[in-house]
């Protein structure tokens, strides 16, 4: 008589306690993994994002339940997704939902005084691509109590990150503890390729399971011009278009300069659009998920879309990564210290990941998911896994209560953020980058 199966483990509510002691013990991570389909329901085309040369991310993988590897593509990338987070927690912080330590350099003045274009407003350590180690911050200036601007790195608040290690944490901790979270590198430091590397604590990502790819077509009905073959464009000096040749600017040879790369009319987004299926662009490498076996070459008709059986959200909170980070004053370290560091982290880690992933995903034009099951996270300890309760609500108090402890034995965050200016040299890059956009150079982006 075979022996009766384990009783599955009762779900548990996370609590303070609860994380304290799983970051403290030996569990190894938190992890959340749900199915979703899209918002027009199963079966309803998705776009991925794209890569160099307009080319999709495709790969074989084991998907639980299947014998054979399945035809799989990426929906949202691992840095996709950190972004999405970190986006979450600046919501979270206008909204004053939570407090979190930020360095910001703020545009506005220079835009008021006509050394922007555009405003660009202010760009916090949540939205530099390179959180804390960003060349945005490294090149603007901090104000010191004396009065004088001082290059942020070499600033009394900029100036420790220099020492920073995951021996030494606390200087990141205090300023931007999400990038000890989500991953940094300070490549463009003071030390250059020895900077401090933080790896990432927090993974997740979103794929497509058992992909099949469609084309894409595009075509315009224009109602006024029809007719563009023999029309073409010029350039005229006040950055207008004209089709009258008189009227055009004159390059240094004497010669009219066309509108846009080759003078059509459709450079000014004028005139019909004959239906046509997208294709590879330059630079396109990669496989084809349209001619199996073959690479991605520019010309070439590209996959537009997808469907899918599911999509498979997977998002991992390293407890073992967190355990690697010391929180030393002045150079002491006490176990008491670096655990409430880890804890606060571990905490600001969960409510990221339940504010940004909880409602669903809107993760590009025509790339809504929506949950087609509850999402669950797990505590992964050993070979066992037991299901935990945890909603961005909880993880909220939670992570009031870690910051607080960590407060008492001199962990603390700043409420205010670290204001910075940017440089002369930073203003007139992005001057110039925004006439550029405005005359249409601006560099082609890819998604994702």
């Amino acid at each position: 008589m075979s022996s009766p199966s384990p009783a599955p483990a009762a779900i548990s509510q996370l609590t303070y306690e609860a994380l304290r002691d799983a970051v403290g013990g030996q569990a190894a991570a938190f992890r959340w993994r749900r199915k979703l389909q899209p918002a027009g329901g199963p079966g309803d085309k998705v776009f991925p994002p794209t890569f160099a040369g307009a080319v999709y991310a495709v790969e074989k993988r084991r998907i639980p339940g299947r014998q054979d590897a399945v035809t799989c593509v990426l929906l949202d990338s691992v840095q996709s997704q950190a972004n999405r987070m970190e986006q979450a927690l600046q919501e979270a912080v206008d909204s004053e939902e939570i407090s979190l330590p930020l360095v910001e350099v703020d545009f506005g003045p220079a835009f008021k005084e006509g050394k922007l274009v555009e405003d660009v407003g202010r760009i916090t350590s949540l939205e530099a691509p390179h959180r804390l180690a960003d060349a945005i911050l490294r090149d603007s200036e901090y104000k010191e109590a004396d009065g004088r601007l001082v290059p942020f790195r070499d600033s009394s608040v900029g100036k420790p990150i220099n020492d920073a290690s995951p021996r030494n944490a606390t200087p990141i901790y205090q300023l931007c503890p999400t990038a000890l979270l989500f991953g940094m590198w300070d490549s463009t430091g003071p030390k250059g390729g020895l900077g401090a590397k933080f790896e990432r604590a927090v993974v997740s990502e979103v794929i497509g399971a058992d992909a099949a790819f469609g084309v894409r077509v595009s075509s315009r009905i224009d109602p006024l011009i029809t007719a563009t073959a023999d029309i073409i464009v010029y350039k005229r000096a006040d950055g207008a278009w004209t089709p009258f040749i008189e009227q055009a600017a004159k390059d240094k040879n004497g010669k009219p300069v066309s509108y846009g790369k080759k003078g059509k009319l459709s450079e000014a987004n004028l005139g019909n659009v004959l239906p046509t299926f997208s294709t590879y662009q330059k630079g396109a490498s990669g496989p084809d998920p349209l001619r199996d076996g073959e690479e991605a070459r520019q010309g070439a008709i590209a996959p537009g879309g997808v469907t899918f059986d599911y999509a498979l959200q997977t998002t991992t909170l390293s407890l073992a990564v967190l355990r690697r980070l010391a929180f030393p004053d002045g150079g002491a370290r006490t176990p008491a210290r670096d655990l409430a560091g880890r804890v606060a982290l571990a905490a600001l880690g969960l409510f990221a990941a339940c504010a940004a992933l909880e409602p669903g995903l809107a993760l590009r034009s025509r790339c809504a998911l929506v949950p087609c099951e509850r999402g669950s996270w797990e505590l992964v300890e050993g070979p066992e896994a037991r299901p935990v309760l945890v909603s961005a609500e909880t993880a909220r108090g939670i992570l009031e209560r870690a910051t607080a402890a960590a407060a008492e034995v001199g962990l603390r965050w700043s409420d205010a953020p670290v204001v910075l200016t940017p440089s002369k040299e930073l203003l007139d890059a992005a001057a110039k980058s925004q006439g550029s956009a405005r005359e249409g150079k601006e560099a082609d982006r890819d998604e994702g």
